[in-house]
């Protein structure tokens, strides 16, 4: 390759690259990663049944390391 190809590629790279650096910068600003409400509206628009049968699975998952663990 010649270098001028080399030249190129490499400046059309840091250009993309600062584009994505000043993208996410601007989106961490903005707040476009924040999401404080996220579990609190999981557990609200989750049913009741989906509920239960979580906490069910949840001390299923419990006792089995309960038996599965013997102190020697």
């Amino acid at each position: 390759m010649d270098s001028w190809v080399i030249a190129l590629m490499l400046g059309a790279s840091i250009f993309l690259g600062g584009l994505a650096l000043i993208a996410f910068l601007w989106g961490i600003r903005s707040g476009q990663f924040d999401d404080e409400q996220k579990f609190l509206n999981q557990a609200r628009l989750d049913g009741d049944e989906d509920l239960q049968d979580a906490v069910e699975q949840e001390q299923k998952k419990n006792k089995l390391k309960k038996k599965s663990y013997k102190p020697e």
